[in-house]
């Protein structure tokens, strides 16, 4: 049951009912509105041309779903690019995310893929967290206003500035930490520092939260242009803390 550490079971989903409880769900952990909901076609295409749609069940509720599209890089490589991983509130901290982007790990080297990309706020932190350090994977590129003026109350106003994380799933670090086992870790040579109460400047001095915001993406830029890194992230008293440093 909510609250304690919840029977999750992960599966593949198709039938129309379950992808409609995706949408569902996406309206209830993001408040969109409308015009900004990814309506049922999407899913029902992700599911049956080679991307995937993966719900969470705890007995018959849908506690979360996680959902990829097949993509292609310039070269020719196939990867996967995650576009939505959500859970709700009283079953965070579950380790149910952890369990889908495990399945999705799982599913795509089934697949002989081993790149899972998608992109996140570097102003939520415990995001951060979790896919730097718990995931592994790594930031080599940073985009302003990925996705235009949102209406989603968590993001509080700002433009929607994203991290692509790169999530090499058949690399030995991200092996290691799948099977909970620790990972070394490079030089760092770049710290970018965002305030632990951002979401309260986001909601009590909107320009202050922009003007951080907006000093990160150049810090950000910068790093990533001189062939920086993110390869790890920490907290401090005061701040979460991107750490960046040169890949081996």
């Amino acid at each position: 049951m909510a609250g304690s550490q919840a029977v999750t079971q992960i599966r593949p989903l198709s039938a129309l009912a379950e992808l409609a409880d995706c949408v569902k769900l996406q309206q209830t952990v993001w408040g969109f509105s409308d015009i900004e909901l990814l309506p049922l076609p999407p899913f029902v295409v992700a599911s049956q041309t080679g991307g995937q749609v993966l719900g969470a069940y705890c007995g018959a509720q849908m506690t979360g779903f996680c959902l990829a599209f097949p993509a292609i890089k310039p070269d020719g490589k196939p990867y996967l690019h995650s576009h939505m991983l959500a859970v709700l509130e009283e079953y965070r901290n579950q380790g149910v995310g952890m369990q889908l982007k495990m399945r999705q790990r799982e599913d795509a080297i089934a697949r002989r893929l081993d790149l899972i990309e998608w992109t996140f706020d570097p102003l939520e932190l415990k995001n951060a967290f979790f896919n730097i350090e718990r995931l592994g994977a790594i930031v080599r590129r940073y985009a302003e206003n990925e996705y235009g003026t949102s209406s989603s109350p968590l993001q509080g106003g700002l433009p929607t500035d994203r991290c692509i994380a790169e999530w090499w799933i058949a690399s030995s670090s991200v092996d290691a930490l799948a099977h909970g086992r620790e990972v070394g870790r490079a030089s760092i040579q770049e710290r970018i520092a965002v305030p632990a109460d951002l979401h309260r400047i986001r909601r009590e001095d909107p320009r202050r939260a922009r003007e951080i915001q907006r000093a990160n993406a150049a810090r950000f830029q910068s790093s990533f242009q001189a062939g920086l890194a993110v390869i790890g992230f920490e907290y401090t008293e005061k701040n979460g803390v991107y750490l960046l440093g040169t890949l081996p």
